[in-house]
């Protein structure tokens, strides 16, 4: 598998809804419910495009506070093409690029499950945090 890697990387919305279903074992969201040309366009600092020749098999974004702190959301890495470094790779894009855009911090939360995937693989540290769940 060869695949490329691209920041602010062109896609279709029903390839990253059809992503994330697989990714976060959900139902599929249409175009209209998920919109994600949208969503990023009003609330991220950039995302990363992973494609195996045109299949998209990887999709970071990173929403941020438009000044010194970023958030990785939504680290997607297809079933078939995981185990590879492509989530890896992916999250080390993410860093140099909000690095570049001046951000000092970049915060991630995730489930407990993929505390290796992000402490030892892309080199976060734990902290604390306090979480609040809305709905």
């Amino acid at each position: 598998m060869t695949v490329s890697y691209e920041w602010r990387g062109s896609f279709e919305n029903s390839e990253v809804n059809g992503l994330r279903a697989e990714a976060f074992q959900t139902r599929l969201y249409a175009d209209a419910e998920r919109n994600w040309n949208d969503l990023l366009a009003t609330h991220s600092l950039g995302w990363v495009v992973a494609r195996d020749d045109s299949r998209l098999v990887g999709f970071v974004n990173v929403a941020w506070d438009g000044f010194t702190h970023a958030w990785i959301q939504d680290t997607m890495v297809a079933h078939q093409a995981r185990r590879q470094g492509i989530g890896t790779h992916m999250i080390e894009i993410t860093r140099s690029e909000c690095q570049r855009s001046g951000c000092a911090w970049l915060h991630a939360d995730f489930d407990e499950d993929l505390g290796n995937f992000y402490f030892q693989s892309c080199g976060f540290t734990p902290t604390s945090a306090g979480l609040i769940r809305l709905g």
